[in-house]
């Protein structure tokens, strides 16, 4: 009964957050004092959504200044905006398909999934909104199932080039000319292939909306990968075999201002390995706002209950503001240094090794990297330069843009090389 009640408080919070954030996104998107029109985005979202595509989607778009409303397309129930995306993720929506209508936007741009794409597809609303955005010269692009599932479907891609996730590749209707390419864009429309194409995929939606300098400025500090689709590579020193007695328990400590890219990969990665992933808040509730988009995502369990669980790894995402929380809360700090105490393995991406590993001694004579623009706060920066560092029982690396090898190097060592190629094929990464 009690847990009922707090979930229903949960939800209750949810939507008002949720709502308030809506009527924010509108205001700024209203234009209001003078100077260039904020660009407005709709990612639509469904039960089954591939959360990396929908979450590097929102980010990258937000880093370049537009104002981005994520609205669900299920329909309204007790759940209020909480959308149940794959690998189990769970994050609240800022507002639904059907009550934006009347909206207008300048991109509306589909992440794919499975069955996120088809709950797409049967939204007549948004198949409405994007079908009259699409005859008024509006740019739109989905990515992943959705090009072929939904915008095919919907005979929004005919007589154009296009890709999408190479399995659906066959579902593209007789109008459509496929191409098996990580992004393609054609005339007003643009596609992409999967999870490990949807930076890729946002930074083209960038340019067509903004153009190429602001396309540049935005990937700068994300340290996208030079070269897209080849096999990746991680630093490894001092080698060590990471044993699990069973199947690997992971803790992904999440906080107010944590990177949602970077959390969402490693929750999605090792997910999909088939890892067993606690994410907990460190905050005060379950729902915690991410640092770009500010994605409202609802974590598994608080902290205080993670405390009394052990855990094969314990690995961190990146944000300052989450990476500032992290260091300041107590019950994590003596989890992680009760980790490295037993020799197993601890992580951190992007902020969290030079604002909480560092700080707290948990670097002491190990190699590693972190966020290029905090390295010097490094005592050993040797081998900054590097994506992704694994020294022992720790592993490291830099930005949103290293965060899927990140995952896929932990992968790598909790079951093994051909387990982590065969994920960063399926995510189209390589």
């Amino acid at each position: 009964m009690a847990a009922a009640a707090a979930s229903s408080l949960v939800r209750r919070a949810a939507a008002a957050a949720a709502s308030s954030r809506l009527l924010h996104c509108r205001a700024f998107a209203s234009g209001g004092g003078g100077g260039e029109k904020v660009k407005r985005v709709l990612v639509p979202v469904a039960a089954g959504t591939e959360p990396i595509e929908a979450a590097a989607t929102a980010d990258v778009l937000n880093r370049a200044g537009a104002r981005v409303t994520v609205a669900t397309a299920d329909a309204a129930g007790d759940d209020g905006l909480l959308v149940e995306a794959a690998y189990g993720v769970k994050l609240v929506a800022d507002g639904r398909v059907a009550d934006l209508e009347g909206e207008s936007f300048d991109l509306i741009a589909l992440p794919g999934g499975m069955p996120g794409s088809v709950n797409l597809r049967d939204c007549k609303v948004l198949e409405k909104m994007v079908k009259n955005h699409a005859e008024n010269g509006g740019l739109y692009g989905a990515i992943c199932a959705a090009p072929a599932v939904t915008l095919a479907h919907w005979g929004m891609l005919k007589g154009l080039k296009a890709t999408c996730y190479p399995s659906f590749m066959e579902k593209f209707t007789a109008e459509v000319i496929p191409v098996n390419s990580r992004v393609v864009v054609d005339r007003n429309a643009v596609t992409s292939q999967g999870p490990g194409t949807a930076i890729e995929f946002a930074l083209a939606l960038i340019e067509q909306l903004y153009g190429k300098e602001k396309m540049e400025e935005v990937a700068g500090p994300l340290y996208v990968r030079p070269q897209h689709g080849v096999e990746y590579t991680i630093e490894e020193l001092n080698s060590v075999e990471w044993k699990c007695s069973g199947t690997p328990q992971v803790l992904v400590p999440v906080a107010n201002g944590s990177e949602e890219m970077e959390a969402l990969n490693l929750i999605d990665i090792l997910r999909r390995a088939g890892a067993n992933v606690t994410v907990a808040s460190v905050e005060e509730k379950l729902q915690i706002v991410t640092r770009r988009h500010k994605f409202n995502l609802i974590a598994d369990i608080m902290l205080d209950e993670a405390t009394k669980m052990q855990f094969d790894l314990i690995v961190m995402p990146g944000g300052l503001p989450g990476a500032q929380k992290f260091a300041s809360t107590k019950n994590l700090v003596d989890l992680l240094k009760k980790q490295v105490e037993s020799n197993k393995p601890y992580g951190a991406i992007c902020a969290s090794p030079a604002h909480v590993l560092e700080p707290l001694g948990l670097l002491k004579g190990k190699k590693a990297t972190a966020f290029p623009p905090m390295s010097h706060l490094l005592t050993d920066q040797s081998a900054c330069e590097h994506r992704v560092v694994v020294d022992g029982n720790l592993i490291t690396s830099r930005a949103p843009g290293t965060a899927t090898e990140f995952a896929l190097a932990i992968v790598d060592k909790l079951f093994g090389r051909d387990k982590a190629v065969s994920i960063a094929k399926e995510l189209v990464f390589m």
